[in-house]
């Protein structure tokens, strides 16, 4: 492709193989993690250490033509072989012009669901030594991110310096902490961030990834809504980095909000200012500067198909933006990255779409470096 504009994903899943825990783990503690079972081609079960739910598969869109259901198949597809395979999942990269990838495990985003910290320390283990070995082995262009055992603190620290030490460049946090812990406002996760400001890594927030979950919106719209629903959690997640402290604690901290837009970041700034200006009696952890600076400073935020990312930027001065596939699920861009990159950016101004699609990913992880193609011209 002439026009082949190169981009960096702040936001793609790796699917763990079934039989990852069944094969390390003995089967006192493979059996309790969690795992899917499909029941039908809408619906499956999850189960998670002796608990079980419902939900509900992705549906292919209706389509208006066979072509387009074609598509989407085909899709479906080729995202599954590179799902899992970190030499597949190249080739794809490759074809839709990315280079480097954050990249977040699928199962291991219910581990916040388990209670017993030994339990999810030996899965954690598990999961990072095969994300290691499949990912970081085979190229410096993906950030895999670790999955921490965050029933434990010390156990969590433990396992981020483990994986520091391994090549790891990120962490994974979900949107909240287990459902017995305090948010991430709170001091009791102080020792974590200086772990994890001191060993160097970014902190990598996922949406969707509530430990209570929200009750579910039903027909007509439920769709439309439950999808907006999952983006807030990213939002309030960053919005506790900055009115707890750690990020005036930890002035190296970094904290990418993936796959929830890029436009809510001067918005979450501009409404904590106000708190901070007009209730500062009801406020007993004063910062020494207003809310918004943290999050233009340390906060970053990755976008699939927004058409505000680029105003956001423009017009409203937030530039830690980063553009993000998805990978391979079906709401991000793959196999139509290319499209929808030229659709937002063409006619941007070049370090505009220069920072959007490469620079501010390169910021936080410089050692991935500039694609190929551009280093040699």
């Amino acid at each position: 492709m002439d026009n082949l504009l190169w981009t960096n994903s702040g936001d793609s899943h790796f699917i763990e193989p079934r039989d990852l825990f069944k094969e390390n783990l003995p089967p006192a503690l493979a059996d309790r993690l969690p795992r899917s079972e499909k029941v039908s081609d809408s619906e499956e079960i999850v189960h998670i250490d002796g608990r079980s739910f419902r939900r509900q598969l992705p549906q292919p869109p209706k389509p208006s033509t066979a072509r387009a259901m074609m598509e989407f198949q085909e899709a479906m597809q080729q995202g599954g072989e590179g799902a899992s395979k970190g030499s597949a999942r190249l080739e794809h990269l490759d074809d839709q012009g990315v280079w480097g990838e954050v990249v977040y495990p699928s199962l291991g985003l219910w581990y916040g669901q388990i209670d017993d910290p030994h339990l999810v320390s030996e899965a954690a283990k598990v999961l990072n030594d095969h994300v290691h070995d499949e990912l970081i082995r085979t190229s410096p262009r993906f950030v895999p991110t670790v999955t921490l055992p965050l029933q434990s603190v010390e156990l969590s620290i433990k396992e981020a310096q483990r994986c520091a030490g391994l090549g790891f460049r990120a962490i994974f946090l979900p949107t909240e902490p287990a459902r017995t812990d305090p948010y991430w406002n709170d001091d009791h996760w102080e020792p974590l961030w200086s772990a994890i400001e001191e060993a160097g890594l970014v902190i990598g927030v996922h949406i969707g990834t509530d430990a209570e979950g929200t009750r579910p919106y039903r027909n007509p719209g439920g769709a439309l809504l439950n999808y907006l629903d999952t983006t807030f959690g990213g939002q309030k997640a960053a919005a506790q980095f900055v009115a707890g402290g750690a990020l005036e604690r930890h002035p190296k901290l970094r904290v990418l909000i993936s796959e929830g837009g890029a436009t809510w970041a001067p918005f979450v700034g501009d409404r904590l200012n106000e708190a901070y200006r007009q209730h500062p009696m009801f406020d007993d952890g004063r910062l020494p500067k207003p809310p918004k600076e943290y999050i233009m400073e340390q906060v970053y935020a990755s976008f699939q198909h927004d058409e505000t990312a680029v105003p956001a930027y423009t017009a409203m001065g937030f530039t830690n933006i980063l553009f993000g596939t998805d990978y391979p699920h079906i709401e991000g861009t793959f196999p139509h990255t290319q499209k929808v990159l030229h659709e937002i950016l063409d006619g941007v101004d070049d370090d505009v779409s220069y920072r959007i699609r490469l620079g501010a990913f390169l910021e936080l992880f410089p050692s991935v470096g500039e694609p190929a193609a551009l280093s040699s011209n």
